[in-house]
């Protein structure tokens, strides 16, 4: 099993195994979960919370003082920089958690202990914990303090310019030319026979592509299939409108409303921070 890659922290001193504790910051309830379930393997290392924002997250660190985060990088109320610049005491080690390589990836391959790029696997995850739990062991978390600094001074400088993946970009055929869509300016996607129509901030497109293959071409922090012909990007959903048969529409912020369909209805509440009887 993956999990026995793991080696355990002892005290030269004792055989006393010493334990790693672990905050999980992230504002998406899947991701959160997916990291605790992940961590419930590794004894070396104590879950001892999770936040959703980061006010909540600042608070927590400061209070707990934990040995390790994971710490998405984009919260609804802050940035994870934010968080790192605004704790009290000495930053723990950070492994960062994006769905976003719009972050300059290569400035944290440089600089911070780790990242996990959304949607990670299991093997990348488990390799990642690997090196905390090797760092600690070696006593070479010091160094670690230093590069957080590094980091965050390298973000602040005027010389920072994200970079921009641009394999990510959508290409559509349109006429005589091609059209390059940015994900973030996708409201939702439907399907139309055998055509995929993608409507942006500013216009529509049909798109000779299935569903499935979008969705794997988006990152799953925004984009939710709600429907085998609906997917969506839950930062222009502007409210959910039930009935009493249990049914869910879900409204635009350009007023249209899609129907979420029972297969897709659990994935999606949890993904807003819904449960059922919240609505029902």
């Amino acid at each position: 099993m993956l999990h026995n890659l793991v080696y355990p922290i002892t005290n030269k001193y004792s055989n006393i195994v010493m334990e790693i504790s672990a905050l999980i910051i992230d504002d998406e309830p899947l991701a959160r979960k997916l990291i605790s379930n992940l961590l419930t393997s590794i004894s070396e290392i104590e879950v001892i919370g999770q936040c959703k924002t980061g006010k909540e997250a600042i608070h927590m660190i400061n209070e707990s003082n934990p040995d390790l985060i994971f710490l998405d990088i984009k919260l609804k109320d802050m940035t994870g920089f934010d968080i790192l610049e605004r704790i009290s005491i000495k930053s723990p080690v950070v492994i960062f958690v994006t769905a976003f390589d719009s972050y300059a990836l290569k400035a944290f391959n440089f600089f911070a202990f780790d990242y996990l790029l959304k949607p990670f696997n299991e093997e990348r995850f488990f390799v990642s914990v690997n090196k905390v739990i090797d760092t600690f062991n070696k006593k070479d978390s010091s160094s670690l303090q230093k590069k957080v600094n590094n980091l965050l001074n390298h973000i602040q400088s005027r010389d920072f310019e994200p970079v921009i993946d641009q394999s990510k970009r959508i290409p559509v055929p349109l006429r005589n030319k091609t059209v390059f869509i940015y994900p973030n300016d996708i409201l939702y996607i439907s399907a139309s026979n055998y055509y995929a129509e993608i409507c942006t901030k500013k216009r529509k497109y049909l798109l000779r592509e299935s569903m499935s293959n979008l969705l794997e071409r988006l990152n799953h922090t925004d984009f939710i299939r709600i429907h085998r012909s609906t997917i969506i990007n839950i930062e222009f959903v502007h409210e959910l409108i039930h009935s009493n048969y249990g049914i869910i529409n879900v409204k635009m912020k350009d007023d249209n409303q899609f129907r979420i369909s029972k297969s897709y209805k659990k994935e999606f509440l949890i993904k807003m921070g819904l449960r059922n009887e919240e609505i029902s």
